[in-house]
């Protein structure tokens, strides 16, 4: 028996020591997981590489820049596939600690960064070339939400190159002629650009390359003084004191790899320091995986194969044996067409589905909007924010915190009749303050206020028809279905490039999101309206408005407040993600402290908004009750407790 076992044992050993003596590596080796073009292209080169040149198990982590940077110093990811070299503080301390380091140069060159107009804008203003000649030109980029002022397009909020455009901002004196914009996310900084292209509208933005926006649009930058390095990283920290200003580095790009990483993987350390790329091969490759709507891992593939040439210097003899034979090339480097053959078939089983995608229909009929209607919809943004944003948001700023505080803790005990909730309504608002966060506050119910309005306005006379027509409840019920059921990060894709960063798409779209509870609501609570109430209105000699306006409506009356409270919380919802198309308040705390792990600011900023919804929530359910249901509430909050 134990012969048995040996032989066994034996057996298994020598099927496993070919395996193992294949790999690189004895871990998986983990890879952030990036969201930009770029960085995914890389990464997927990289990932290649290694599991198919160096048979290593690969594995991707998602996560943000920060959190991304924070891992790799703990060694709980090993590879970081494109980094700014000084661009990360958490990167730049953790090779101070020798937790990390950045090896590689994988953009010859490295990569630009700056200021940039659309190149017609220079075309048409021969006088604009350089920052110092923008003050002469602030009538071109007007903010739309504050006419009296200019509008720079900054970085996301929490990205380090909002510190030092901020920065820049001030040191050229520019913060007092430009407000300082901030996208939310580069989707929405691309957005915006590609929306400004597409209408041939001027635009003042910040950008860099190697990206796929880059190759696709004619970006020209602004002159700004040469680099200095000094200056440079005052700039860099929110709280410097220097008044400098300083031209933009040339950040050379790297592959960040943790310490660990390299003391176990010295073979593909050398590898990795090895890797680069031209400019054109980097913006044409990120250019070809946009147009052709391929993933960072596909666009390599792609690369791979048409490129042998360029990758096999980087690697040993065998890796480029074994790379070349999964990308099924030949020794010559020509695509072995048997293998290539038998990887489509592979590829043909894999889906027994046409395609019918509708996604480039959808987009091409997007961009016909935006070139063909787009002066339609910027003249819609601007009367929303001129006769309903803007008006709000200045009453409530005009008011002193103290009457609004006042004012909330009077209607809580209106609503409720309940002391310790009136005054618990106070003390919340003033804890918001305390926090710094009034007015980002009054931003969200500025923008809350205005949705609600327009929701209401909208939905209850749709829900009125609704309750009245089988016909138009046929139709309209699938659109509400579509409406409530669809992701709501998808209404922030559209009406950002119809109506433009800022609040007015961010108000499209919360109205969107809000509407089908409110119609649904309404429709029912007219609906369920007792028939011999009804009845008995005929019988009077009531006309049709009559009876909606004295007997319909006060007894659905229960049902339209529910209606309004879900819109309400749905709008404070949609308000808070609406911060990620650059609308101010206190969504944008919370993202901003996501992109950055703040964690004391996100938790202010989260406090702030529950306090809020439990407020309104509570409030408008108050209001919303029957009126016997109401008056049994005030009674029993009049009783002696005891």
């Amino acid at each position: 028996m134990r012969q048995w076992i040996a032989l066994s044992l034996l057996c298994m050993s020598a099927l496993l020591m070919p395996v193992s003596a294949s790999a690189a590596c004895e871990s998986p080796i983990k890879f952030g997981a990036l969201t930009w073009e770029s960085g995914q292209f890389t990464s997927g080169v990289l990932k290649y590489i290694v599991e198919d040149g160096y048979g290593c198990t690969v594995e991707e982590v998602p996560g943000a820049g920060p959190a991304l940077d924070t891992a790799l110093s703990q060694n709980d990811i090993q590879v970081i596939g494109e980094q700014w070299v000084g661009r990360s503080p958490i990167m730049e301390k953790a090779i101070e600690q020798n937790k990390v380091a950045v090896i590689g140069d994988t953009l010859k060159g490295g990569a630009t960064q700056g200021w940039y107009v659309p190149r017609y804008v220079l075309e048409e203003n021969p006088g604009l070339r350089s920052y110092q000649d923008l003050p002469k030109y602030t009538e071109l980029f007007k903010d739309p939400e504050d006419p009296s002022k200019s509008r720079f397009m900054n970085c996301p909020s929490g990205w380090t190159c909002e510190i030092f455009n901020t920065r820049l901002l001030k040191t050229t004196g520019l913060d007092s002629l430009f407000n300082n914009a901030h996208p939310g996310t580069g989707a929405a900084l691309d957005a915006e650009i590609a929306s400004a292209f597409e209408q041939h509208k001027p635009l003042l933005f910040y950008y860099w390359q190697p990206t796929g926006l880059m190759a696709k649009y004619d970006l020209a930058p602004l002159e700004f003084p040469a680099h200095e390095d000094e200056c440079w990283q005052n700039l860099l920290l929110a709280d410097g004191k220097m008044d400098c200003v300083s031209g933009f580095p040339v950040s050379p790009l790297g592959i960040a790899v943790s310490t660990p990483f390299i003391e176990s993987n010295p073979e593909l350390a050398t590898v990795f320091e090895k890797v680069q790329f031209t400019s054109d091969e980097l913006n044409g490759a990120i250019l070809e995986m946009s147009e052709s709507k391929r993933t960072g891992d596909e666009q390599a593939m792609v690369f791979l194969r048409e490129n042998p040439d360029v990758w096999q210097a980087w690697l040993s003899d065998e890796a480029a044996t074994n790379l070349s034979t999964k990308l099924g090339l030949s020794s010559t480097g020509a695509i072995d067409t048997e293998t290539a053959a038998s990887n489509t078939n592979q590829s043909a089983l894999s889906s027994s589905f046409p395609s019918w995608s509708l996604e480039t229909p959808l987009n091409n009929a997007l961009a016909s909007v935006v070139q063909n209607y787009g002066d339609v919809f910027r003249t819609i943004s601007t009367i929303a924010l001129t006769y309903l944003l803007l008006p709000i948001e200045r009453l409530l700023t005009v008011i002193p915190p103290w009457l609004i505080i006042a004012f909330v803790t009077v209607l809580g005990w209106f609503g409720v009749r309940k002391i310790w909730f009136a005054l618990a309504c106070g003390a919340g608002l003033f804890l918001i303050g305390a926090f710094g966060l009034w007015g980002a506050l009054i931003d969200t119910l500025a923008l809350l206020i205005v949705s609600v309005l327009v929701t209401v306005v909208i939905g209850i006379p749709i829900g009125i028809a609704m309750s009245g027509s089988k016909l138009l409840r046929k139709l309209v019920t699938p659109v509400l279905d579509v409406m409530q059921t669809m992701p709501s990060f998808v209404y922030l894709i559209p009406v950002l490039m119809l109506f433009g960063i800022g609040k007015v798409p961010a108000l499209f779209a919360t109205v969107i999101y809000a509407l089908p509870p409110l119609i649904r609501l309404t429709a029912l609570g007219i609906a369920q309206v007792n028939h011999e109430m009804v009845e008995a209105g005929r019988s009077f000699g009531s006309t049709h408005l009559q009876l909606l306006l004295w007997i319909k409506l006060p007894q659905a009356l229960p049902s339209i407040m529910a209606g309004i409270n879900q819109a309400v919380m749905m709008s404070l919802a949609m308000v808070v993600l609406a911060s990620m198309i650059g609308a101010p308040g206190l969504g944008e705390d919370v993202l901003q402290s996501i992109q950055t792990l703040n964690i004391g600011q996100g938790l202010q900023a989260g406090t702030a908004i529950v306090i809020i919804a439990i407020i309104i929530d509570r409030i408008t359910q108050a209001f919303g009750q029957g009126k016997r249901t109401r008056q049994k509430t005030i009674e029993a909050g009049r009783r002696p407790i005891g």
